[in-house]
Formats: structure tokens, sequence, C-alpha cells
């Protein structure tokens, strides 16, 4: 009895979660159509990935783009659903046939941009980007080198899954660059894909990236005291021996903002300047001061 109540509990926010994925998925894929069908394709540019080769051979054939991204993503998914699982493979196949579809039938309908070349790369990334984040956010892909990627990485596991991302993008615009015959296409392309990237960060990430700084110093007591007075941020005391000491210290773990990081610098040289300072990015950072870790 108590089961089946948890149970009928639990179907309005899995029914409000599915409206959710389907909602931002849709957002997304509207804004990837968007940027491709008004800037991208116009202005004879390839992304990487299924994207880029659907725009190559709508340009050598006339096929609709979204017809030949679905067509090209069909033995991937075939292939996601067998080694990367249903769920997955699912919510991929929802944003692959979204997408499409508005690609072919309202994307279409959206003004062509056919000006600078640089002003459309760099707007066709950002909304490109902007929608891949959106889908994304839901635990979905839009298909193509994702998919491909993983599956790459299956087998060679020792590769980073944003290096094989690169690979399959910076091939795709070579031949790019031999298809429409101009060099300018892959250094826009290139563009395209960069400025996507850093909108899909920008917008999963948000304003909370910092600095994570490591300081090691005789004096961290007293650095650490001042960091958490004057910066209004917490330090954590890590013990530490040295190896060629063999003697005992602590060193301050510290994540601030990025303009803080200035500040933080000054405090430890004012305080010890024969301290020793390792500075890492942190591309999200969660609690106290930052994004708090409820936060949608």
């Amino acid at each position: 009895m108590k089961e089946g109540v948890r149970m009928a509990a639990k179907m309005p926010d899995q029914f409000f979660d599915t409206l959710l994925d389907l909602l931002f998925v849709t957002l997304g894929c509207a804004s990837v159509a968007s940027g491709i069908q008004a800037f991208i394709a116009p202005n004879h540019i390839a992304l990487g990935g299924v994207s880029g080769l659907s725009i190559l051979f709508n340009y050598l054939s006339g096929a609709p783009i979204g017809a030949l991204s679905l067509l090209m993503n069909i033995p991937l998914l075939l292939l996601g659903w067998k080694f990367l699982g249903r769920a997955f493979t699912a919510k991929t196949l929802a944003a692959v046939l979204i997408s499409s579809f508005l690609l072919d039938y309202v994307a279409v309908l959206v003004p062509k941009y056919e000006g600078d070349a640089l002003l459309a790369a760099l707007f066709g990334g950002a909304l490109v980007g902007f929608g891949l984040a959106l889908v994304f956010m839901r635990g979905a892909t839009t298909g193509g080198s994702d998919i491909v990627s993983r599956l790459l990485q299956l087998k060679m596991p020792h590769i980073q899954l944003g290096r094989l991302l690169l690979g399959l993008d910076v091939v795709v615009i070579l031949i790019s660059a031999a298809v429409f015959g101009r060099i300018e296409t892959a250094l826009y392309g290139m563009v395209a894909v960069f400025t996507s990237s850093r909108v899909i960060d920008g917008v999963l990430y948000g304003r909370d990236t910092g600095k994570l700084v490591y300081i090691m110093s005789k004096k961290a007591g007293e650095i650490s005291g001042r960091v958490m007075l004057d910066l209004q941020r917490g330090c954590t005391l890590l013990k530490s021996t040295g190896a060629f000491t063999q003697s005992d210290s602590q060193v301050i773990l510290v994540a601030v903002r990025r303009q803080q990081y200035f500040q933080l610098k000054k405090i430890v040289q004012r305080i010890d300047p024969a301290a020793f300072i390792i500075v890492t990015d942190s591309t999200e950072v969660i609690g106290h001061g930052f994004k708090q870790l409820n936060e949608k």
C-alpha cells in the first residue's frame, strides 16, 4: 500500500520532468536550426559533425538538411541503442526528429543573412551553441559526432571525449574547404565551432566559474584568516609533508571568483613573499558564495 502511494506521488514529478525535457529539447533544436538555416548554410560555412556533413550534401545535391541529418543519424542511433543504453538513445532520437523537422519545415522560413561571413560564423555559432546547451541540460544530444565520439571512447577510453569531438569536427571542416573550394570556409567553420563551444560553456556553467588556488606557506594560518576576512571566502587547510625537507606544513585550498584572484595574490605577497602558489581554472563552483547545489 505504501509503495503504491509513493509511486503515485512520483508520477506528477515524472510527468513534469518529461514536459521539461520536451520543452528544453524543442527550444534548443529551434535555436540550432535557426543558426544553421539563417547564418551557417547560406554563407557556405560547415560546422563539424553530422550537421556539417548535411550542409555539404545539401550544397552538392539540394536535398533538405534536416532529412540528410536524420538519414546519417539512423545507423548511429542503432549503434547507440546497442552500446550506449536505451535511455540515452531515446532522448537523442527525440532530439534528432525534432531538429530535422524544424530544420526543413520551420527554420527555412527564417530570413537568411548573406552578408559578412565572419558575422555569420559568430552569430550562427552562438545560436547553435545556445541550442545545444539547452539540449545537453536535459541529458540528450542531437546525435552525430556525440554518438560517434562516445562509441570510439568505448574502444579508446584513454582518449578524452573533448579531443575526439574536436578531431571529428576538424576532419569535417577540412572536407568542407575542399567541397566549397575556399580555405575561408574552413577558417569561418573553426570560428563558428569555437563560438559554439564558448556559448555552451557559458550557458551550462554560467558565471560560477573561478580559480582554484593552492597556497603553500609557513604562514598558512595568517593568510587564510586574511582571505576569509577580506574576500569572504572559506579556506581549507590541508596537511602536507615536504618531500625534500621532510617537514610538516599546511596547504591552503581556496576557490575564488576570477575578479578576486588579483586581491588574493596581493594578500599572499604581503604576508609571505616566499609562498608557493598553484592556480587552476575551475569550470564550475557549487556551494556557499557560488551557485547552490539545488539551484535549477
